[in-house]
């Protein structure tokens, strides 16, 4: 494998290419494209930064340079350097080319993702880094895989330290560049004070099995280049032009590798949109594209503000609320476009009103008006902050028959945590319901691996019983031993009790689902489970709970959902888009539902407890992605009460609707909903807290409706899903040696309490700092009624 062939070749010298005269008409690539495009493309010389606003034509302006570079004989393709976030924007890139300049594009080596590009270039100086040349790259199970063999071998307990955090505070070091000599010292007591010891044993064990993980990719090529000028000359002289995309997205280590490769011809260009910048929780860090005049110094900035997708209220709504972040370049944006619509804002008085409201709404917009035209399914999108947040609106949309995919994931009831939950359920119903047996025999671990459960299936088949009556009957033969027998029989004994509880009737069926679940283990072992999707997952469980307010019994939920995904077949090719808004990034839909906008969930409150000021300036660009996704109808909503855990509470609009500027928004919201809600209430409330319902709401048909549900369904009291949020005016009442619960840290003890916030020494995860009204006190038995 040849790097560096034609290096030093002089792409002006070839008969091939020629120079474009003035008396020429403009090149196909250069058309269409407005002034800032232009100068964008035309700009070569010295660093430049694209600020592309959303829906501005940052790919056009992108693909265009790389056209003008090859067409004015500027670079040879394989001196050009065009690095992306994805194997699929590599190939958009790649063929928009083509089609601007023909197939000479087609050999362009170094057009692809940043781990591509790295892997082939560690894979030409393996050596360097200790390698062969035939390397394996670890995917994330065969990394965590390692990883427990390391914890266990130091005889560190999996249990409270899991793998998985591991691995995440790993890759976190390596996001940030650093190898096991680079940590900071204020970083070394990560993972219980031994996650460098690890990280150092886990770097030696890869490299003696001739393996890197993806992390490693880039940050081994960084050391080779850190290390060893030649290789990083040869690079730098290589690389005429340096292109990068999504530039907001970068992480550390890939900041310092284009650094780097660009400091010989800072011919270096990147594109992005400080405003989207969304991946934080994933290692991005928006102040690459911050502080890029700083990092480059003599740099460009070319901002693209004219935006081809959006409604002129629709950007007026997004700016308006965008503009209130301080951590940012700052552009406008602005349309020719008609008006149009104003971004309509409506509050409900429960999620299954905003749900009702949406697929009504949907339906609606299919039929042609004299104000507008008529919509498809496929022409919308419902695009929530957190997965949870589906399951009413799938329910809602099912009931009524209307198509729909979800987007980025499984449907909610298709999702791997509430498949588990409802396995127990259904176990719990009958202990002979093998396919339910089998799914969670070992879920959470239990024990019982693949030639356990084959013996158990043999011993069914023998003697023409369920797995569950199989594996009571091996184990008392004793011929399942050890962890898997206790395991066995502790789940066959708590079977027998949740039937005689879902038998008896005696207990309301949200309490009975809440200590199946709890008993389960499934709540506690995504809690302890330290990956980025662990607690969303956590959340659909307590979704899933909330679910079976609407049912008589458990019965009937397993009924619905069986119906439902037995009955109800949709085409995977059309339909409204169910997803989060971190899918939706670099999409466009004419209409956008944005369901949801409440505080604690929109912006999250758990991006506020542990990021701070940064978490909610990346939670507002995020609603800023999400309303810039639509084009011509964009709908804001929020509920004003949510049934959580068996009760109502109330919910605050989220402090973003008070963030849109008036003029562009059209508040729809019931007069009379509920005094403190709405539009304008939102925009004079400081911060929103939670609070009780006001008296004089008792009365109304929404509350009354709320309190007969309750009345009738019965309330939900059982630990673990019936832990409730402290009311503000309880939590001064925390004091130091006070026992604690976090939805997400678990178990703890006040070490000292503010007015807000308290230091907590919590069992699992150690000393934090978490706000008041986020935990409640428990007593020795479980928590305060």
């Amino acid at each position: 494998m040849n790097l560096f062939e034609n290096e030093n070749a002089d792409p002006s010298s070839s008969s091939e290419n020629r120079i474009i005269s003035a008396e020429e008409p403009l090149p196909r690539y250069l058309e269409g494209l407005n002034p800032p495009q232009r100068e964008a493309v035309e700009t070569l010389d010295g660093p430049v930064l694209i600020l592309a606003g959303a829906g501005t034509g940052k790919t056009k302006a992108l693909t265009s340079r790389m056209a003008h570079i090859l067409q004015t004989r500027r670079a040879w393709p394989s001196q050009i350097l065009a690095v992306t976030f994805t194997n699929k924007a590599a190939q958009e890139m790649r063929d928009r080319v083509s089609q601007m300049v023909g197939g000479r594009v087609e050999g362009m080596p170094w057009l692809g993702t940043f781990h591509s590009i790295c892997a082939k270039i560690l894979r030409y100086h393996a050596e360097l880094a200790g390698l062969n040349a035939n390397f394996t790259i670890l995917d994330r199970d065969d990394q965590e895989r390692l990883l427990k063999q390391l914890i266990s071998a130091a005889n560190i307990d999996e249990k409270k330290f899991p793998a998985k955090s591991l691995a995440a505070t790993i890759n976190r070091w390596k996001d940030q560049g650093w190898l096991p000599e680079d940590v900071p010292k204020r970083w070394r007591g990560e993972f219980n004070g031994r996650g460098l010891a690890l990280y150092e044993e886990y770097q030696e064990r890869l490299t003696s099995f001739n393996a890197a993980d993806f992390g490693d990719l880039i940050l081994r090529v960084v050391d080779i280049f850190r290390r060893q000028h030649d290789v990083l000359a040869r690079y730098q002289h290589r690389f005429r032009y340096i292109l990068v995309d999504e530039y907001q997205d970068t992480n550390v280590a890939q900041y310092l590798w284009l650094r780097l490769l660009a400091q010989a011809h800072r011919n270096v260009c990147c594109v992005g949109d400080d405003d989207q910048s969304i991946y934080a929780w994933r290692g991005a860090d928006v102040n690459n594209i911050l502080q890029f005049e700083s990092n480059f110094p003599g740099s460009k900035v070319i901002r693209l503000e004219q935006n081809y997708r959006s409604t002129t209220h629709i950007l007026g709504a997004a700016s308006g609320l965008i503009d209130r972040n301080v951590g940012r370049l700052g552009k406008t944006l602005w349309t020719d476009k008609a008006q149009g619509e104003k971004v309509r804002l409506i509050g409900h008085w429960e999620g299954q009103d905003e749900a009702r409201w949406i697929c009504s709404e949907a339906e609606n917009l299919t039929r042609e008006t004299g104000m507008r035209r008529s919509y498809e399914y496929d022409e919308m999108a419902i695009l929530v902050r957190a997965s949870f947040q589906m399951r009413e609106i799938e329910d809602r949309l099912m009931a009524i028959g209307l198509p729909y995919r979800v987007v980025g994931g499984p449907r909610f009831y298709e999702r791997r945590e509430v498949r588990d939950a409802i396995a127990y359920f259904r176990f719990a119903v009958s202990s002979q319901n093998d396919l339910a047996f089998e799914r969670i025999i070992n879920v959470p671990k239990r024990g019982v691996g693949e030639a356990t459960l084959q013996r158990i299936h043999l011993e069914a088949r023998d003697r023409r019983v369920s797995l569950s009556e199989a594996a009571s009957q091996l184990c008392r033969e004793s011929k399942i031993t050890g962890k898997a027998a206790v395991g066995i029989r502790k789940l066959l004994g708590r079977q027998a009790v949740w039937a005689g509880m879902i038998r008896d009737g005696g207990r309301a069926h949200i309490e009975v689902a809440g200590q199946i679940l709890e008993e389960s283990g499934l709540p506690e072992m995504w809690t302890n489970t330290k990956t980025p999707d662990a607690p969303a997952r956590l959340e659909n469980l307590k979704e899933l709970v909330k679910a079976l307010e609407e049912f008589e019994n458990i019965q009937g939920l397993l009924e619905h959902v069986a119906l439902n995904f037995e009955n109800v077949q949709r085409s995977q090719e059309q339909g409204i888009l169910l997803l989060t808004l971190h899918s939706a990034k670099g999409l466009e839909f004419p209409v956008v539902f944005l369901p949801g906008w409440e505080e604690g969930v929109f912006p999250s409150q758990r991006a506020l407890e542990e990021e701070g000021d940064p978490g909610l300036e990346e939670e507002r660009r995020l609603a800023y992605v999400g309303i810039t996704r639509s084009m011509e109808i964009c709908s804001v909503s929020f509920a004003s009460a949510r049934f959580v855990f068996g009760r109502w509470r109330t919910q605050d609009p989220s402090r973003f609707i008070g963030e849109l500027p008036v003029k562009h928004i059209e508040d729809m919201t019931p007069p009379g909903l509920s005094p403190g809600f709405g539009f304008q209430a939102a925009r004079s409330s400081q911060l929103p807290v939670d609070r009780s319902f006001d008296s004089d709401v008792y009365s109304s048909p929404g509350f009354q409706r709320m309190a007969r549900r309750v009345a009738e369904r019965g309330r939900f009291g059982t630990a673990g899903f019936s832990r409730r949020r402290l009311e503000s005016s309880s939590s001064a009442k925390l004091e130091a040696g006070d026992r604690v619960f976090h939805q997400k840290f678990g178990y703890g003890t006040v070490k000292s309490s503010s007015a807000s916030s308290l230091s907590v020494a919590f069992d699992k995860s150690g000393d934090k700092k978490v706000l008041a009204s986020y935990v409640e006190r428990v007593d020795n038995d479980g928590p305060v009624a």
